[in-house]
């Protein structure tokens, strides 16, 4: 059974031959950019100071090269579009040094200009004639949005302007697809996760308009999940529109490259909170619930993807309502998280949906723990969640640069043993 079979098989809820893996499909299951460099230092696959790829800047994440792909195990490979949250391409690297020391590839539009705080602001479309986009603190690893919130007149608000950042894929965008995706069809045995559309709505990471050079309508954070009950008819008109451009989208991938995808990412849209849910119920199946069905409908009725969806903090009263959307996956599986207990979801959803994700704490085992507790909760949450199928293995989000490497490199030998 190659890794494609493998993943399709935990798909339709059987148990596969091996644990199936994955370390980098998507924006929310991948490892720093920092972790992988010691990663591959540590296993020998790299002479020091060979530079790591950074494919995703805004949360500094590292590319999974093939050979640390064989290693690990990992089953899934990402298919992108090309472009970051901060509206430049990855068509072009540039060498730079991290202040941590770890030798890093970036983009050439990617800002390296330290502030005298020592603060590192990235700017949208790479443009420093624009306002700063984003910022990282000094020593951060990774970067935080910066609001740059017009003030609201709401006698003019325009659902449009919220909008902005969303546009319909060109005949370029499609054939940077196609071709990427006949290599990776040619050239792995993997199953492939598509990251092409964006039908995360009301996904706070895209909310300030990090690609825009003067975002307009309601971009501050706080005044967002406000208006989800103030200003819901507002909100309506814009996942009414994004849900359209989401669903052409969908129409313009499916016509290029037709099945030659396994899985596609829906939505990163966060609901959870460590206690519960940031919404009712009620108010997720008024504003959020029918536009989710919608994509996932167009896509099940035409093709044989299945729909991928990441909410983090507790969101088990929201899983049935996920389910009748139509998602076949939910990530991360936040397992600190009240009512998120592994082996209840299991029993209750493991039927309906597949779990990605929740194979380890990043709140607190990996980070804090030791590697004989990393081993041990490793195995207890596999043979949980990988009973009967309906699971792939990842951690509860992406592994972060300052967990120790022997946690990491205990997790990694640990997943190891199941693909012997």
């Amino acid at each position: 059974m190659n890794s494609r079979e493998r993943i399709e098989k935990a798909l339709r809820h059987e148990q596969p031959d091996k644990l199936p893996i994955d370390f980098g499909a998507t924006l929310v299951t991948g490892i720093h950019v920092s972790m992988v460099y010691k990663i591959r230092q540590y296993y020998g696959l790299d002479k020091p100071g060979i530079p790591v790829k950074v494919i995703e800047p805004y949360q500094m994440l590292g590319e999974i090269k093939p050979d640390l792909r064989n290693l690990i195990g990992i089953d899934v490979v990402n298919l992108d579009d090309g472009n970051t949250i901060f509206g430049y391409s990855l068509d072009e690297y540039r060498k730079w040094k991290f202040h941590d020391a770890t030798p890093l590839l970036i983009p050439k539009l990617f800002n390296t200009n330290i502030n005298n705080d020592g603060t590192l602001y990235q700017y949208p479309k790479g443009d420093k004639n624009s306002s700063p986009c984003a910022k990282m603190p000094k020593k951060g690893f990774f970067f935080d949005s910066i609001i740059r919130q017009n003030k609201i007149d709401e006698k003019n608000l325009n659902p449009e302007d919220n909008l902005e950042e969303f546009n319909l894929l060109s005949d370029s965008d499609l054939d940077y697809l196609k071709e990427k995706v006949d290599y990776l069809n040619k050239n792995t045995q993997c199953a492939i996760m598509g990251n092409v559309i964006s039908a995360g709505f009301g996904d706070i990471a895209f909310v300030p308009g990090p690609s825009l050079s003067n975002p307009k309508g309601i971009r501050d954070i706080e005044e967002w999940y406000i208006s989800i009950f103030t200003r819901k008819e507002y909100i309506k008109k814009v996942f009414e529109g994004q849900c359209e451009l989401a669903i052409e989208n969908c129409k313009r991938i499916f016509n290029k490259i037709g099945n030659k995808i396994e899985i596609i990412f829906i939505s990163g849209t966060d609901f959870g909170m460590q206690e519960g849910p940031f919404i009712s119920k009620e108010t997720f199946r008024e504003l959020f619930k029918p536009f989710y069905k919608k994509v996932n409908t167009w896509i099940h009725e035409n093709t044989s993807w299945k729909c991928f969806t990441h909410s983090c903090g507790s969101v088990y009263e929201l899983i049935p309502d996920l389910i009748e959307a139509g998602f076949d996956v939910l990530n991360p599986i936040q397992i600190s998280a009240r009512n998120m207990d592994p082996a209840i979801l299991k029993k209750e959803f493991g039927k309906y949906i597949t779990f990605w994700g929740g194979g380890i704490n990043t709140q607190k085992t990996l980070p804090f723990g030791n590697p004989k507790t990393v081993a041990e909760e490793v195995k207890k949450l596999i043979e949980i969640f990988n009973k009967d199928g309906g699971y792939v293995f990842n951690t509860v989000h992406n592994i972060q640069a300052n967990s120790p490497l022997e946690n990491v490199v205990a997790m990694i030998e640990t997943i190891r043993k199941y693909r012997q």
